[in-house]
């Protein structure tokens, strides 16, 4: 065989090589394209949560949300990855928080507070294939098609058990209140409050007052405890706040000046110090945990809806903390909680949401 010869056949012998291999490395592209484009099945949720001002470690709101993440971190564990977010100092990058999960693909996302409200409205019409959950705010037009499932609370429930609490353990016959942020949704402990201790004892005396009129007001201490001092000297022998991360300040003053301070939405006798938890008659307790916790569990299950979710005393989405630090303290008042709690939930008694709703109820009352 010539020279020629055998450079032709080895030339054919690399053309056909190199179609050969062509045809297996489309081959395999192509399974490869076809493996990617096949949900595995394994792919686990991405749960994203945004935190309010005072974020995780304000022994209240914001660690009740976190709890209920935790805790569906565990239970399952096999379905879901969490992740969640601090906000700045003022809260200003709430809706850059909530937008930056939704382009990471999450596919449920919490914001934490009503002042969330319009940051999760724009952000998931942006975003309709990622579902949002709003703690404590509500959005317009919603239905369980939506993208969107507001939580909401009865608080006013709640806060008309401690009302009743702090009237029945007052030796003064004054208390008070100390609330974060002056707005519609505080207004509903304050004024739950006041019906619960007027419903107990008419001719008691409320003293009233608030941080401020920002979301700053959830995160100043310093000033919560001025205030529940200055209430403590005007004769309030028991004082319940609803002001995140500013109650410090009011659980502190109790202590110092030896006197009862109501905590809110966690029970917030097993986040208080040693010296504390004597003066902490109990907390408002306000499941924002359970709500965070079902609603995750509704999307592992495929059963999330949008729409509005309430829990109140009937759900167990709100009630009063008993423990072993106060469980004697509230000894002999535990039995009218419960026969207030039981007409609350049979409607034998209407609870206020709202200045006009509690002057009605006095009025209806007490004539």
């Amino acid at each position: 065989m010539n020279g020629r010869k055998i450079l032709a056949i080895a030339l054919v012998l690399v053309l056909m090589a190199a179609v050969l291999a062509g045809c297996s490395g489309n081959k395999g592209q192509q399974q490869q394209n076809q493996q990617g484009q096949q949900p595995s099945g394994e792919e686990k949720l991405k749960v994203g949560l945004v935190f309010d001002v005072g974020g995780r470690g304000d022994l209240s709101f914001n660690d009740s949300a976190y709890a209920g993440l935790e805790r569906a971190a565990k239970d399952f564990a096999d379905k879901i990855e969490v992740e969640y977010r601090e906000p700045s100092a003022g809260g200003q990058d709430r809706e850059q928080l909530l937008r930056l999960l939704a382009e990471n693909g999450f596919d449920l996302i919490f914001g934490v507070g009503f002042l969330f409200t319009e940051h999760i409205q724009k952000v998931s019409q942006e975003f309709p294939d990622v579902k949002f959950a709003l703690i404590d705010g509500a959005i317009d037009g919603l239905d369980e098609n939506s993208n969107v499932a507001c939580l909401l609370f009865k608080e006013h429930e709640g806060s008309f058990l401690v009302g009743a609490a702090a009237a029945m353990k007052s030796k003064t016959g004054k208390i008070g209140f100390v609330g974060g942020m002056k707005s519609p949704l505080i207004e509903r402990f304050e004024v739950g409050y006041m019906a619960g201790a007027k419903y107990v004892n008419p001719n008691i005396e409320i003293y009233s007052d608030y941080i401020g009129t920002t979301g700053d007001a959830f995160k100043d201490p310093v000033k919560g405890k001025e205030l529940a001092l200055n209430q403590f000297k005007k004769g309030a022998d028991v004082v319940y706040h609803a002001s995140g991360a500013s109650g410090v300040g009011v659980i502190e003053a109790a202590a110092a000046e030896k006197k009862f301070a109501i905590g809110v939405d966690s029970d917030q006798s097993l986040s208080a110090t040693e010296e504390q938890r004597p003066y902490i008659l109990t907390s408002m307790l306000k499941r924002v945990d359970v709500a965070v916790y079902e609603t995750i569990k509704s999307m592992v299950e495929g059963n999330f809806k949008g729409g509005y979710k309430v829990f109140g005393l009937a759900e167990d989405g709100v009630g009063y903390a008993e423990n072993d630090y106060n469980k004697e303290l509230i000894a002999d008042i535990k039995p009218k909680l419960e026969e207030i709690k039981e007409k609350i939930i049979k409607g034998e008694i209407k609870v206020p949401v709202d200045k006009t709703e509690y002057n009605e109820f006095l009025k209806s009352n007490f004539k």
